[in-house]
């Protein structure tokens, strides 16, 4: 049985004092033994926030990170520093990154080598955008990003990861993929992984949707046989988010 995961990308959001306040707020709502529950956090929260969030079931997760362990890379952050920070988790290919930072296939590939030879726990993104749907080529590209995402990662890494499904055209807009759209995918996703490794790692995986979760939406999502919990954004800097982690209360 998977234990679900239900991560918050907090994006460009809350100074440091602001970062600690929020966990503070939260603690006491996102206690849920049957959910890991992550905050993934900018990079300038992470300290804070782990301190923060000391004695909680709470651990926190990066947004991004370079694919090399140190060098003249300017602005970036390294996979060596969020270990050594005690980072648990890091987002890798959100669409964001994807469509301001000209972030392709290939660096999230090499971003999630570096990551599992770190001890990080990749949350690997994938997602169409809308006209992808509207032409039908949502499974095809979907495919195509697990498929280049995942080489030269090994079965035994593949099994720890975490992949989130997020629609591009549901993050942020307050629209959400039917139930039946989200486990399609996220149906698919274990089945390429299956195809790539074997049943056992397909099965072992864990798998979110992401894309504008609300309190309402999650009970129904989560109880999906593929969907292994949520990449929630917006709604991971309110309250409201302690009642997405307890959607099973």
């Amino acid at each position: 049985m998977r234990k679900k995961i239900i991560a918050g990308n907090w994006k460009m959001n809350m100074t440091p004092s602001k970062a600690v306040e929020l966990v503070n707020t939260l603690k006491p709502l996102v206690v849920n033994e049957d959910v890991d529950v992550v905050f993934c956090v900018p990079a300038i929260d992470i300290i804070p926030a782990i301190e923060a969030a000391k004695g909680t079931n709470i651990q926190i997760g990066a947004e991004n990170m370079y694919f090399k362990d140190s060098g003249a890379y300017t602005g970036e952050i390294s996979p060596a520093m969020l270990a050594d920070a005690g980072v648990k988790y890091v987002i890798i290919g959100h669409s964001e990154r994807r469509e301001y930072f000209a972030e392709t296939d290939e660096t999230v590939n090499l971003k999630i080598l570096k990551a599992f030879e770190h001890g990080l726990t990749p949350i690997i993104c994938c997602g169409e955008s809308l006209k992808q749907r509207e032409q039908g080529i949502t499974l095809d590209w979907i495919r195509m990003q697990i498929k280049i995402a995942f080489q030269n990662v090994t079965a035994e890494q593949a099994a720890s990861a975490v992949i989130a499904y997020e629609p591009i055209w549901a993050i942020g807009t307050g629209k959400v993929a039917t139930t039946a759209q989200a486990e399609e995918v996220c149906a698919a996703i274990r089945a390429c992984i299956a195809e790539i490794y074997d049943a056992d790692t397909a099965e072992t995986i864990r798998i979110q949707y992401g894309g504008s979760v609300s309190a309402s939406s999650a009970p129904e999502l989560f109880v999906q046989p593929n969907i292994d919990g949520g990449l929630v954004g917006g709604a991971s800097l309110k309250p409201d988010f302690g009642k997405i982690v307890n959607y099973n209360k």
